[in-house]
C-alpha cells in the first residue's frame, strides 16, 4: 500500500488548529497504547489488511496493528499528531504509514487506488457534528471493500438532545443500504486520568 503525498486538507476545518494545540502537549485521550476494545478486535481475528485508522492521533493503534502484521495507513487532521506518529514508527521500526488527511475526504484516496478491508475509528466519529456524520458515512462507502468492516469506538451518548457520543441505534440509523451492524457492545473509553462508558460497534459493508 502506497499512501498519497501528505498535504493540508482542502477543506480547512478550524478544529484542526484545536487538535494541533492539544498535541503540543499530551492530550487526555492519548494513553500511550491502543484502547482495549481494539486489542479484543484483533484477538478475535476481525482485523484484515489493508487497514485504515481514521483520526489516528499519534498512532498507537496503527502501530499496534502494524506490529501484528497488518498493512496500516493512519490519517489525522492534525499535522502535529501525524509528525509524532511518524517519529514513533521510525524509532520503533514499525512499517505503518501516516498521512495528514481529513477523514471527511477519504473518498479521494481512491484516486491513489486505495481501498480497505478494515477501518478502525478510535473516538473520531463521536466528535463529529450531525451533517459531518452523514458525510463521513457517504465517503466511507467509497473506500471500504465489500465484506469490509468499519469498527467505531466512542463515548456513550448521555443526552439524546446532544450530538456528542454514539449509540448503537444511531449507528444503525446512519448506516443503511449496503451496511449491516454485526456487533454493538458496551465497553469503556480510557483516558489518561479517567474512563467513560462507551460503545464499540462493528458495521460490515455488504
Amino acid at each position: 500500500m502506497s499512501a498519497p503525498e501528505s498535504r493540508p486538507p482542502r477543506t480547512s476545518r478550524p478544529v484542526a488548529h484545536v487538535y494541533d494545540a492539544a498535541y503540543a502537549g499530551v492530550p487526555n485521550w492519548d494513553i500511550g497504547r491502543p484502547q482495549r476494545a481494539f486489542v479484543s478486535l484483533l484477538e478475535a481475528g476481525l482485523v484484515r489488511s489493508p487497514v485504515l485508522d481514521v483520526g489516528c492521533g499519534t498512532g498507537e493503534l496503527s502501530l499496534f496493528l502494524a506490529r501484528h502484521g497488518h498493512d496500516v495507513l493512519g490519517i489525522d487532521l492534525s499535522a502535529l499528531a501525524i509528525g509524532q506518529a511518524r517519529e514513533k514508527a521510525r524509532w520503533r521500526r514499525v512499517s505503518a504509514q501516516f498521512l495528514q488527511w481529513d477523514a471527511l475526504r477519504i473518498g479521494e484516496l481512491r484516486a491513489a487506488n486505495l481501498s480497505f478491508r478494515t477501518v478502525v475509528d478510535s473516538a473520531m466519529f463521536h466528535v463529529l457534528g450531525d451533517r459531518e456524520r452523514d458525510r463521513f458515512v457517504a465517503v466511507l462507502g467509497e473506500v471500504v471493500r465489500p465484506g469490509g468492516l468499519y469498527c467505531v469506538l466512542g463515548d456513550a451518548r448521555r443526552d439524546e438532545n446532544e450530538v456528542y457520543g454514539i449509540t448503537p441505534a444511531e449507528i444503525r440509523r446512519r448506516f443503511r443500504g449496503d451496511w449491516e451492524v454485526v456487533f454493538a457492545n458496551r465497553t469503556v473509553f480510557e483516558r489518561r486520568w479517567s474512563s467513560n462508558p462507551a460503545y464499540v460497534v462493528g458495521v460490515r459493508r455488504q
